[in-house]
């Protein structure tokens, strides 16, 4: 799912400290260093100076 990255996103992520790479989600797999649902990893989660996102829609919080 891609979201578009703004001021307000940037400032929600920096107060609530979001969490957005793959290695926060509950599926990452630490032995495979990758998605135990095979979906590519996403290196680059990086708010400043992107103008969007792509979010895995499987992403769930460890």
């Amino acid at each position: 799912m891609k979201t578009l990255v703004d001021a307000r996103l940037r400032d929600e992520a920096r107060r609530f400290e979001l969490r957005l790479a793959c290695e926060d989600c509950a599926h990452f797999c630490p032995e495979q260093r990758g998605c135990a649902h095979g979906y590519p990893n996403r290196v680059e989660r990086r708010l400043d100076g992107a103008e969007e996102l792509e979010f895995c829609k499987e992403f769930e919080l460890v």
